[in-house]
């Protein structure tokens, strides 16, 4: 199966799940409320810690304390867009039984969870991302894209760091099939994330064998492409070269995602589920 035939088959219905998905993120305005008021505290010490790297350097591996500084708004705004703490949703419904009930409506069942994720980070993006951003760039002065092609490569880079994170979360969740313990791994695989995609350090600031090691990987392309064409760090064919990685690792995780769930399907038949 294609990747494009997940998405081909009952458009409307996904475009509706995604709208839902939309709306139920602000179904609770006061508990946004506390957790952007968290993601600036947590912010505020990432700061420090970052500023103090720097001593009396004006740039750490490429970066000015105004880009470290854009980096952390960026980084804590995007936090629940792309869920970098964790998600267990899917597992849940095969540990409850529900997914029989997902199997029965007639859709994809990958395209269904990617409408309602991609709905889920658009929320959240608008509910407690761009706050942060307005933030940030009012109380200490962060940077935004240079110009239209500032602006759209760094749009697209953020799609594909959703679409690649997604893939990789849903093929987390879809450890539930074998293991019992499928959180537990998730919180393995999510701190793996944090670490890999830039999250809590700029991966411009590891070793460098460290660094070959993750552009071998697909994390630095969950966030840290993102970051470094919104702060300039890759502009021009840099910046493309970037997106095109992303694209790859996107539709090889995505299609890795509808493998392995085919597999753990067949194996929820094979047990009577």
């Amino acid at each position: 199966m294609s990747i494009s035939s997940f998405f081909r088959p009952h458009a409307a219905l996904y475009a509706a799940v995604a709208r839902l998905g939309f709306r139920r993120q602000f179904a609770y305005p006061q508990a946004a409320l506390w957790g952007l008021i968290t993601n600036l505290f947590f912010g505020l010490l990432r700061i420090a810690v970052l500023v103090a790297l720097f001593g009396q350097q004006p740039q750490v591996a490429g970066y000015t304390v105004q880009d470290a500084i854009t980096y952390t708004g960026l980084t804590q705004a995007l936090i629940m867009t792309l869920s970098l703490f964790g998600w267990t949703d899917f597992m849940r419904t095969i540990h409850r039984g529900e997914i029989v009930g997902d199997l029965l409506r007639p859709h994809d069942l990958l395209a269904f969870w990617a409408a309602q994720d991609a709905g889920r980070a658009a929320g959240q993006f608008v509910l407690r991302g761009l706050p942060m951003l307005a933030l940030f760039a009012v109380v200490w002065g962060a940077t935004f894209p240079a110009g239209v092609e500032g602006w759209t490569l760094t749009a697209l880079s953020l799609l594909l760091a959703w679409a690649c994170g997604f893939a990789f979360r849903f093929l987390v969740n879809c450890a539930a099939f074998w293991s019992p313990d499928a959180v537990g791994i998730g919180r393995f695989a999510w701190a793996v994330l944090g670490l890999g995609s830039g999250f809590l350090m700029p991966l411009a600031f590891f070793p460098p064998g460290v660094q070959q090691v993750l552009a071998l990987t697909p994390f630095p392309s969950m966030m840290n492409t993102t970051v470094e064409v919104w702060l300039g760090v890759r502009t021009g064919a840099q910046a493309l070269a970037g997106l095109t990685v992303q694209l790859g690792w996107a539709l090889a995780l995505f299609a890795l995602a509808a493998a392995v769930l085919s597999r753990g399907l067949r194996r929820l038949e094979a047990a009577g589920g």
